[in-house]
């Protein structure tokens, strides 16, 4: 909501009561921009809660748990972080790039993003969401 009198218009993209931050935490904001049909990062978790939103384009994202949905240009997306894998954020286009932004919260002494191994996506297949209609899952 803006100040009385002032003529800023404000919309609320989404509203995410996060997990417990830790003191310390390091916040990075970060511009994403995807090739036409790229996959994106392999994947990966995030030590934090990540927050984002869709500049241009689409992407394809999937969290561990839920189905593979597309992100479309003016929506927000949010991600727990933590042992939750991120397995895409790619871009749903072939024809042109898309962009996104996103502020990630990172656990003191812990990295930002790490990679998730051959292995534990194996065991831990039982918790991946359905795939997406056109396969990208």
């Amino acid at each position: 909501m803006a100040p009385a009198g002032s003529k800023t218009l404000l919309t609320t993209l989404s509203h995410i009561v996060p997990p417990h931050i830790p003191d310390g935490a390091d916040v990075m904001t970060v511009i994403v921009e995807l090739a036409p049909g790229d996959a994106g990062t392999p994947p990966h978790r995030h030590s934090g809660p990540v927050f984002g939103y869709m500049l241009e384009g689409e992407m394809v994202f999937e969290l561990e748990g839920a189905p593979a949905y597309v992100i479309h240009a003016g929506e927000s997306f949010w991600e727990p972080g933590g042992d939750v894998i991120h397995y895409q954020a790619a871009n749903n286009l072939a024809d042109r790039p898309s962009r996104f932004v996103v502020v990630m919260i990172g656990v003191p002494g812990e990295p930002m993003l790490t990679m998730v191994t051959p292995e534990e996506l194996e065991a831990r297949r039982d918790r991946r969401g359905l795939p997406t209609p056109n396969g990208l899952a």
